[in-house]
This record gives structure tokens, C-alpha cells and sequence, in this order.
């Protein structure tokens, strides 16, 4: 989905045409190590636990980029040695961190590389944390959902006259002639329909909900036809990022039983 994944240039295979065979000299798995040039800073509650603008972002083949953060802007005493050991092929064998703030204990909540190993980018001095470790990520004064933003991978909403028609079991559910069309790095596009072009009659909301780094927080919706329930096939954002903007108040439509046929009208 984007640098390393999906169809991405470091990616196995990659999509697209380079005038070099990347690679006949690379390595099947790539790394690149790069600065973030936002401040980055972890919360456990109202606590800091590390404040940097010495954030490295590390693209590896077929893995999401990783935060990796300068040890000396870990907040003193809220990490101590694990007795964890694992071993990477490309990178070297990785020391783990528990962390402690108050109350709040994780086990191996985060690892480094005192000795990366030869080819491996500067990872020494650079510790990097699960997510889910902390309570609030923030990037300058934004909350960061998911995983760290891969400044190579692009959301485009595009307004668009094409002629969208989405069934669902054989039977209509949305038909538009004004539909906005998300194309994303890696992703098939998708083709989002305003609410008032949507049988919300068939709907019923899940409880299932899903976070993109780049849109915002997905809700999803059953749609009933023909007797028969067709679990989460359709979402929306209630409230996308701003660069999403353009298709809130819209739905797509994916999965088990849905069609969706875009066509080009006068």
C-alpha cells in the first residue's frame, strides 16, 4: 500500500517500470531508514513518555513503517531492560523494554538494536514501541491513529460524473451519478455515494469499526436483501481527516455478494 507494500517500488513484486532492474542489486528485502521532520511524542495517560523531534520512520519489504525514537527522549525510568531476545535476519538481534508509568505495565512494550548488523541502517540508540503500548500518540499536536503515516502513500478523493450502480445480492442499494472515487496508494479504487443515492432502508448499523491512518475512523453497516444479511459490506466515515473531507456523508460497498459497475454516460 505503499513504499514497501502493496505494489510499491520496494515491494515483492513491485508494480510499474524503473529504468534500472532494482532488483538484480538489491536485496529481496529492503530496508530504508529516513527522518520524520514532525516532533512525535507517546502518552500514557497525561504522562509523557517520549518526546522527540528525532523521530526515523523505517520502511521494510512487506512489513508498515515503524516509528523509531531516539532513547535519550524516553522520559528517565519508564523503560527497564526485558530479558526478550529475538533475532532479525536483516537487522540483527533486538533487546526488548518493558515499561512502567504509575500503574501502567507492558511487558516488551518496545525493542531496539544496540548492534544492527552489517547493511542494517543506524538503528542503534533508536528504540521503537508497539502502538497499543501507549495510550495517545501525537504527531506535532494531531493524534495519530494506527500505524505512522507513510509519507509515500497518498488518499485522492475525486468528484467524478461517472455513472455508479452497486447491487447487493443481484438487487440495487445505491445508484448515483455523482459519486466521489478514492483512489489510494496500493488500493483498488473505491467509489464512494452520496447518502441521498443510498437504500438506507437495507442498513443496519455493525459494531465493527476499523482506523485508517490517512481517512479517519470507519463505521460499518449490514445490508439485508432478499432475506439474507450481508455482514459489514458497507462503510462510511462520520468524521474523515481533512484531507478526506469530500467524502463525508458518502458510503462504499465491498465484500461477499457485492457488484460494483462504473460507467462513463453522456
Amino acid at each position: 500500500m505503499s513504499l514497501t507494500l502493496g505494489t510499491g517500488p520496494l515491494a515483492r513484486p513491485p508494480q510499474g517500470q524503473l529504468n534500472v532492474d532494482l532488483w538484480s542489486v538489491a536485496p529481496a528485502h529492503a530496508l530504508y531508514l529516513h527522518p520524520v521532520p514532525e516532533r512525535v511524542r507517546g502518552l500514557v495517560g497525561d504522562q509523557v513518555v517520549v518526546d522527540t523531534t528525532g523521530a526515523q520512520l523505517l520502511h521494510e519489504t512487506g512489513l508498515l513503517p515503524r516509528w523509531y525514537l531516539p532513547l535519550a527522549d524516553v522520559a528517565p525510568g519508564v523503560l527497564t531492560p526485558s530479558a526478550t531476545r529475538t533475532t532479525c535476519p536483516f537487522k540483527g538481534e533486538a533487546s526488548y523494554w518493558d515499561l512502567q508509568v504509575g500503574d501502567h505495565r507492558v511487558a516488551d512494550a518496545g525493542w531496539s538494536y544496540p548492534e544492527p548488523i552489517e547493511g542494517c541502517p543506524p538503528l542503534a540508540g533508536l528504540v521503537s514501541f508497539e502502538m497499543s503500548s501507549l495510550d495517545t500518540w501525537l504527531v506535532e499536536d494531531d493524534v495519530a491513529l494506527g500505524h505512522p503515516r507513510d509519507p509515500f502513500h497518498r488518499v485522492d478523493a475525486r468528484r467524478s460524473s461517472r455513472h455508479v450502480t452497486v447491487r447487493v445480492g443481484g438487487e440495487v442499494v445505491a445508484e448515483t451519478g455523482a459519486p466521489v472515487a478514492v483512489v489510494e496508494t496500493g488500493l483498488p479504487v473505491r467509489w464512494y455515494v452520496p447518502e441521498a443515492d443510498v437504500r438506507t432502508d437495507v442498513l443496519t448499523p455493525s459494531d465493527t469499526s476499523t482506523v485508517c491512518p490517512y481517512k479517519g475512523v470507519a463505521g460499518y453497516e449490514h445490508v439485508t436483501v432478499g432475506g439474507r444479511r450481508y455482514d459489514d459490506v458497507a462503510w462510511h466515515y462520520a468524521e474523515p481527516f481533512p484531507e478526506a473531507v469530500t467524502f463525508a456523508g458518502h458510503r462504499s460497498f465491498d465484500g461477499d455478494g457485492v457488484d460494483v459497475q462504473v460507467e462513463m454516460r453522456p
